[in-house]
């Protein structure tokens, strides 16, 4: 009998489970692609509501709802599943599973305890490590050196449910917020139809979280994009590349914004005294930025964007607009308070 339970090794899938899917942006819609080219069953799509986006601010469905639309699926939208009219809308479609992927509604326990095999999740960190609403780019941020998803039983806690499946990714020195996002979103429907699979075999055992280790990942806002090049170069490094594409980390460079989009630590310590955010002399591929309390680190920033151009690798940017980047100048506003 499948399920959930303290069993080894699933046996083949004996029968292919009814399937309700809750998700709304691009992440979940690549799992939602991923449990269509399965051999289980999709009964209905919730996802959010449509929101004004562009410039016109015309409502627009979600990747979740266009790619359902798109394979003539329901497609349900409540504002909320709390009320005693949606819960038994959903409990009607006598669903076997339902399977969550950053949908951004609560689900009340009422839901949760609807479906027979209860609800699931694909979480994109490697649990406990890294609960909550930005788990791909506070790992890169952290310094991590590997990231993932895991499947997990949902309970009434923030990210806290028993653990089904753990896929695993490295973070390197390349990986960026959207790099990581799009492995960990191919990865995630993967390990998603996997769980689906084992569960209506021969079962799956759920692993309960360890104690240690838990950290919260807070949810982005622009206000942390702003560098502080007291900072050291390995946290600005990291913080770059997390935030690309978004928040997209920036300094000031006269009256403009200089957005930041790629950068490494340099090795070897710069010239102690130099002003952090002062330009030191660039490589043919990077600008050199001092940083650190007394300016002794080097940031080597290999990509960039001006205001009103294209993101650009520094060799190209250089050849375009070099007198923006003389050495000497200074990148960063003045007085500026530490960041948080």
């Amino acid at each position: 009998m499948g399920g959930i339970h303290s069993g080894k090794a699933p046996k083949p899938m004996s029968q292919p489970l009814r399937v309700i899917f809750a998700g709304t942006p691009d992440f979940a819609a690549e799992s939602l692609a991923a449990l269509l080219a399965s051999s289980h069953r999709v009964v209905a799509v919730y996802t959010q509501p449509d929101r004004p986006a562009g410039r016109g601010r015309k409502l627009t469905p979600s990747p979740v709802k266009a790619l359902a639309q798109e394979h003539g699926l329901p497609v349900y939208q409540p504002a909320s599943l709390k009320t005693p009219e949606a819960q038994a809308e959903l409990a009607a479609l006598e669903a076997d599973i339902m399977v969550v992927v950053a949908y951004g509604l609560i689900l009340p326990k009422a839901v949760l305890d609807t479906p027979r095999l209860g609800c699931i999740n694909v979480h994109a960190s490697l649990l406990p490590r890294w609960r909550g609403a930005a788990p791909i780019q506070r790992a890169i941020e952290a310094g991590d050196a590997e990231s993932g998803v895991t499947i997990m039983q949902m309970d009434e806690g923030l990210d806290t449910g028993a653990m089904l499946r753990i896929a695993r990714t490295p973070i390197t020195a390349a990986t960026t917020g959207g790099t990581l996002h799009d492995a960990l979103a191919a990865q995630g429907g993967r390990a998603m139809v996997e769980t689906l699979d084992a569960l209506a075999g021969d079962g799956l055992a759920a692993t309960p979280q360890p104690e240690d280790g838990v950290t919260y990942a807070a949810k982005l806002s622009k206000a942390e994009a702003e560098l502080d090049f007291r900072e050291d170069a390995e946290a600005l490094a990291a913080r770059i590349r997390a935030f690309n594409p978004w928040p997209v980390a920036w300094c000031a460079l006269g009256d403009d914004r200089l957005r930041l989009l790629m950068a490494e630590a340099q090795p070897t310590p710069g010239d102690e005294g130099a002003e952090p955010g002062t330009l030191l002399p660039h490589d043919d591929d990077a600008l050199r930025i001092a940083c650190g309390e007394r300016g002794d680190r080097v940031l080597r920033v290999t990509r960039a964007q001006l205001p009103g151009g294209k993101p650009l690798d520094v060799r190209e940017l250089l050849k375009a607009r070099a007198e923006r980047f003389a050495p000497g100048s200074r990148l960063g506003r003045p007085n500026q308070e530490t960041s948080a």
